[in-house]
């Protein structure tokens, strides 16, 4: 089956469709870059209003904004639509341009394979152990019941997971706490290169500019000496690092320098900041809606008899693993994704020219009431069968579709429900004055400075 007859609204440009509208609001020269600033999140949900596709422009730039679930899943999984655009070349500076993450065509489908037994479904169950040790160590550390701050501990888990399961890397706090300072403040900058495309002014000697600079050289550094201290210990244990050490190319030669690091550099980046900020709103969701976890508590106790919970009981956790679902379709953690147009194309009727930069926001998507009843209610039981069956496709899609859905779902989600029921088991959680449980908005969407007080239960 191809794109176009399993998706009727996609299809080749015939030269009779018409551009699209321009969304209102765009000012000179900037066009709507200080509205998204300003605020991206109701920006981006508006843009439905004023049709299927809709003109944005980014300083003199046009692109084109999907808003209903079909188009987005038409773009995904077209192969007339690339990985590239605002998003992916304002994350060059992080990603690289030779990572799974950025790269297209037959190099893409060379490194998917190459990666991909890391994260089989039935490699998953190997990694259990090492979830669940952070997992409990967190809860330990907790059991005093002073205040936490959600950010430092949602990155330092995150990112000593998937560290210690992909890279078996010796994983310090000190090493943990470097690379998500780093992290926090290149996503900051260059989201910022993104909506607001000032090109030579990013590169004067601003304070905010020489921040960016210097956490970006950090991180890189950090992903080095990970590398380096494999390569100097000898050892080779069956994890994701030692598969692209000793992987080839397309020509049957070592994949090269460069590709290792950007290869790690995706790993860590999606462990830490995708995977991060969604543990910190799934704290928001615990301390917001205390019933639902005292739900999780209940599940917890009938599933593990009142023992510590483990990967094995994840699966038997219905409520709290559609507790994780809603949380992710209301908050998700990457809120916005581009494509660009490689041939002249239509979409929803609308002519896209070739090279055209596409634009879309599963916030919006899962927010939308044309698809979800109650669309704010935060409602987790919207996911048993018998009722997820009415949400439209790719109407929630947290990990895309198609060839460039995670790699890492599985591994993210089980480490995610592991977290939430671990935490709702030992804990009631109260938010502690002063915190802020804004959305800060960036390349991922995370609680502005969530602090929450785990109270014993």
């Amino acid at each position: 089956m191809t794109v176009e007859s399993a998706n009727p609204e996609f299809r080749r440009n015939s030269g009779e469709a018409h551009e699209p509208p321009l969304a209102p609001g765009a000012v000179p020269l900037l066009g709507h870059g200080p509205a998204l600033v300003r605020d991206p999140l109701a920006f981006m949900s508006r843009l439905r209003d004023h049709g299927d596709v809709v003109r944005v422009r980014i300083g003199p730039k046009t692109v084109y904004a999907v808003t209903t679930p079909a188009l987005t899943g038409a773009v995904a999984l077209s192969p007339d639509y690339i990985i590239s655009g605002p998003l992916w070349e304002s994350l060059e500076a992080l990603l690289g341009k030779e990572g799974v993450a950025t790269s297209n065509g037959p190099r893409h489908r060379r490194q998917r394979r190459t990666i991909q037994p890391a994260f089989r479904l039935d490699a998953i169950p190997g990694y259990g152990p090492v979830m669940e040790e952070e997992v409990h160590a967190l809860t330990e550390r907790w059991s005093a019941g002073r205040p936490v701050d959600s950010t430092s501990e949602a990155f330092r888990i995150a990112v000593r997971t998937s560290a210690r399961c992909l890279l078996s890397g010796r994983c310090t706090d000190a090493w943990a706490e470097r690379l998500c300072g780093a992290l926090t403040t290149v996503f900051r900058g260059t989201y910022r290169r993104m909506v607001l495309p000032l090109g030579p002014l990013y590169r004067l000697p601003f304070p905010a500019n020489r921040a960016f600079n210097r956490a970006l050289a950090d991180m890189h550094r950090l992903v080095d000496e990970v590398v380096a201290e494999r390569r100097a210990s000898g050892r080779k244990p069956d994890d994701l690092l030692t598969v692209l050490l000793t992987a080839k190319d397309d020509t049957g030669e070592p994949i090269g320098e460069q590709e290792i690091h950007d290869q790690v550099v995706a790993i860590l980046t999606a462990g830490g900041e995708s995977v991060g900020a969604t543990i910190m709103w799934l704290l928001h969701t615990l301390v917001s809606h205390p019933e639902h976890a005292d739900r999780i508590h209940a599940e917890v106790e009938t599933v593990t008899g009142g023992k510590p919970v483990t990967f094995d009981d994840v699966r038997m956790l219905t409520h709290t693993n559609n507790v994780v679902v809603e949380t992710m379709r209301l908050r998700p953690s990457v809120w916005v994704l581009t494509r660009r147009a490689v041939t002249d194309t239509e979409l929803g009727g609308w002519r896209i020219p070739a090279g055209a930069d596409i634009i879309y926001s599963p916030y919006a998507i899962q927010r939308d009431p044309r698809s979800y009843a109650d669309h704010l209610t935060f409602d987790p039981d919207r996911w048993l069968p018998e009722r997820a069956k009415d949400v439209p496709k790719y109407a929630m899609s947290p990990f895309s579709v198609g060839n460039r859905k995670c790699p890492a779902d599985h591994f993210s989600m089980a480490l995610l429900s592991l977290f939430t029921a671990a935490v709702a088991a030992r804990f009631r959680l109260e938010r502690v004055a002063g915190s802020d449980d804004s959305p800060q908005i960036g390349i991922t969407l995370r609680p502005r400075n969530l602090l929450v007080r785990p109270v014993p239960r």
